[in-house]
C-alpha cells in the first residue's frame, strides 16, 4: 500500500495503551536471520545489509571494518560495536498497541522482521538508548531533517503489524504529517 502521510495516520485506529503484563523476553530476538546457514543472526544481517562501506566478514560472523549512517542522529559510524539494531517500533510499544495479544511466533516474526526494510534500522547505541521504549509523542530523532521520513515509517510499521496508538502519538503523528504534505507512507500488511 502507498498513502498520503497523513490518510495513513487516520487508517492507525486509536486505544489506551496496556503495559501489565511487559516483558522483553516475551519477543525473541535475534534469531538465525534470512540466511541460516550464514553464521550471522537477524542483528548482524541488518547490520550488513544497511552499511555503506561493507565491512568484511570473518567466521561467526565478526565484523571489521565498514561505515554506516545512523539516520537518527545523522552520525557516520565505523565501528559496528557502537551500533544498537532498533526496533523502529519498539518492543515496549507493540505490546502496548498489540489489539489482541499475539502469539509467541508472531511476536518472534515482529522482532525479526527483515520482510519489510523499515522494522529494523541500525543506529548509533547513544541514540537508541535515547528514544529507549517512546513513541513520537515523546521523541523524535534530533535529525530534523528525519522527522517526516521518521513518521512515515512509524506509521507504515504500526498498519503493516495492525497496532493501535493512543491518542498523544496519533495527535503528534498527524502534526507531523501537517508538516510533511508530501511524505508517503508505503507499506504491506503482515497476515
Amino acid at each position: 500500500m502507498l498513502l498520503p502521510l497523513f490518510e495513513a495516520v487516520e487508517q492507525i485506529p486509536v486505544a489506551a495503551e496496556h503495559r501489565e503484563g511487559y516483558s522483553r523476553t516475551l519477543y525473541k530476538h535475534w534469531n538465525k536471520g534470512l540466511n541460516s546457514t550464514d553464521s550471522c543472526n537477524t542483528r548482524k544481517e541488518v547490520i550488513l545489509a544497511e552499511a555503506i562501506e561493507t565491512p568484511k566478514v570473518a567466521a561467526g560472523c565478526v565484523l571489521t571494518g565498514g561505515s554506516w549512517l545512523s539516520k537518527y542522529d545523522n552520525v557516520v559510524v565505523s565501528d559496528a560495536a557502537r551500533l544498537d539494531v532498533d526496533h523502529f517500533v519498539p518492543l515496549a510499544e507493540v505490546y502496548d498497541s498489540e489489539q489482541t495479544p499475539w502469539s509467541a511466533a508472531r511476536r518472534e516474526a515482529y522482532a525479526n522482521d527483515q520482510d519489510s526494510p523499515d522494522t529494523l534500522i541500525a543506529v548509533t547505541a547513544a541514540s537508541n538508548r535515547s528514544k529507549a521504549d517512546k513513541d513520537p509523542a515523546e521523541w523524535l530523532p534530533s535529525d530534523a531533517s528525519y522527522h517526516c521520513t521518521y513518521a512515515a515509517i512509524w506509521t507504515g510499521t504500526k498498519l503493516r503489524w495492525d497496532l493501535a496508538a493512543d491518542e498523544a502519538e496519533r495527535q503528534t503523528l498527524r502534526a507531523l504529517a501537517g508538516d510533511c504534505p508530501t511524505t508517503l507512507v508505503s507499506y504491506e500488511p503482515v497476515p
